[in-house]
């Protein structure tokens, strides 16, 4: 999930969504950044009130909303001090599970009020993480910024640096770039060879978990990532968006993680198809 914007969110959304949650019991609870509306305090508090009430292991990484905007002091002298107080010190988590290795990676800058940017270190370190897991597994990237647009108008969202991170994520045997930012959801296949042919690098995007700042008509929305733990890959992705009319989160695709991004088939009764 991503970009809950705290501060805006429904809450009639958020009770889906722990519903949601507690249905499906994943392993692990991804939050990749704008997890608050202005880095306030009340608002990191009602986020983690949300999280807790999941009860499950979470990542969470920044966005460029949950650095002050306006409280120009915080955001120079101590722009993460929200973000840490709500979940801890460390603003490029890891997560391992078997045949899982998850790597969070900060694409936030306090001298941009909206980019992001991943400079040379960033992507050297994340790499570094990924290179040193065990041979195999998935390995998954989360950060907030885009590295891949689909529309004209996002190509400005594009977080600074994407071409070199796509590049090196793409060499390290990265499966999945989890990412948010720009309010509307999709699968894509990044441009460019893959380290291995039979495992591409697969770009999945987060709408709006919760909040009612959605974008063209784009319900509030999250994915779920299904992988075989023992074969080490990640069988299929699937949106679920939220439904007014029915108070809750629907199944409304899947896309399956094959070579060909056209591929189509079925699962849980939705139509696979390219996002």
């Amino acid at each position: 999930m991503s970009d809950t914007h705290f501060g805006t969110e429904d809450p009639s959304v958020v009770e889906a969504l722990v519903s949601l949650v507690a249905a499906q019991r994943p392993g692990l609870v991804v939050l990749s950044g704008d997890v608050t509306q202005r880095a306030r305090r009340g608002q990191f508090e009602a986020a983690q009130r949300f999280l807790d009430r999941l009860g499950l292991p979470t990542l969470v990484v920044a966005g460029n909303h949950d650095i002050p905007l306006f409280n120009l002091v915080a955001r120079w002298r101590s722009p993460y001090a929200g973000f840490r107080r709500a979940f801890g010190d460390g603003l490029e988590p890891v997560h391992r599970a078997p045949g899982l290795h998850v790597v969070g990676v900060d694409s936030t800058t306090p001298w941009r009020h909206k980019d992001g940017e991943l400079d040379a270190a960033t992507i050297r370190r994340a790499c570094e993480r990924l290179e040193a897991s065990e041979p195999g597994v998935v390995r998954v990237v989360v950060m907030h910024h885009p590295l891949l647009a689909i529309t004209d108008s996002d190509l400005a969202n594009l977080a600074h640096g994407h071409r070199e991170a796509l590049g090196a994520f793409r060499d390290c045997g990265v499966d999945l770039l989890l990412g948010g930012h720009i309010h509307l959801p999709y699968v894509r296949q990044a441009p460019g060879p893959a380290l291995d042919p039979e495992r591409p690098l697969w770009i999945v995007q987060a709408g709006t978990a919760v909040s009612r700042r959605t974008r063209d008509g784009h319900p509030n929305s999250v994915h779920i990532v299904r992988y075989d733990a023992e074969r080490c890959r990640v069988v299929v992705v699937e949106q679920w968006d939220h439904d007014a009319s029915e108070g809750r989160f629907t199944l409304v695709r899947c896309v399956p993680m094959t070579r060909d991004r056209n591929a189509r088939g079925s699962l849980g009764g939705a139509t696979a198809a390219d996002v």
